[in-house]
């Protein structure tokens, strides 16, 4: 009979046991992780990239947006047998020049701040748009020569890839002015390049800077 008068008190504990339980398993609730291809790594941001973007894949610097000089400019005079092409947003001009059966050489104009590298990273960068190898820092005096006119002082390459159907012929030449180092750049098939080297120096002397009134 004693055990009887208590068995109301244990199954009382028995359910506050129970209820207590329930309530505290209640909030066992498991985090929820990031859903992830397989495969698939975790995106990093890059400074370089616009906004903390993480940068595309086989992104180069070809495909980046690169600011182009500002300040004082330079003008010029191109010979009538150039013809003017739409202006880009990379480029201060762009001419097309043409030769015999159709062929085309392309004549860009672009400034950018500062040196971009200096002369030898830019001699050896168009270089390479004809499978040459780079020059080293004693290479580069005998690899070009200087044209110096209007207060400012050019420097040209002519370099052509190995000879075939297929070969190609840049003239270039680098300026500094003002805060920046401007670009002038022939380049198309050898011959016609090559044909039109006494009018690109001549063009190189028309340029001047921007006079301001």
């Amino acid at each position: 009979m004693r055990a009887f008068r208590y068995l109301p008190f244990f199954t009382a504990l028995l359910l506050l046991a129970a209820c207590r339980e329930e309530k505290v398993t209640s909030y066992r609730v498991p985090k929820e992780q990031d859903p992830t291809l397989p495969g698939m790594p975790a995106a990093t941001a890059d400074a370089s990239s616009p906004a903390g973007m993480p940068p595309a894949a086989g992104a180069s610097m070809a495909d980046t947006a690169v600011p182009t000089a500002a300040g004082p400019g330079l003008t010029w005079t191109a010979p009538a047998g150039w013809r003017v092409k739409p202006a880009s947003a990379m480029r201060k001009g762009s001419y097309a020049v043409p030769g015999e059966g159709g062929a085309e050489a392309d004549l860009s104009i672009t400034a950018f701040p500062g040196d971009v590298g200096g002369e030898l990273a830019n001699v050896n960068r168009w270089r390479g748009q004809v499978q040459l190898p780079p020059l080293s820092d004693g290479d580069l005096p005998g690899a070009v020569s200087t044209v110096a006119q209007n207060g400012l002082q050019f420097t040209v390459v002519d370099i052509a890839s190995a000879e075939g159907a297929d070969s190609k012929r840049i003239l270039g030449a680098i300026v500094p002015f003002a805060d920046g180092t401007w670009f002038f750049k022939l380049t198309g098939p050898d011959r016609l390049v090559a044909g039109e080297k006494p009018a690109f120096l001549a063009f190189l002397k028309t340029v001047t800077p921007v006079t301001r009134p």
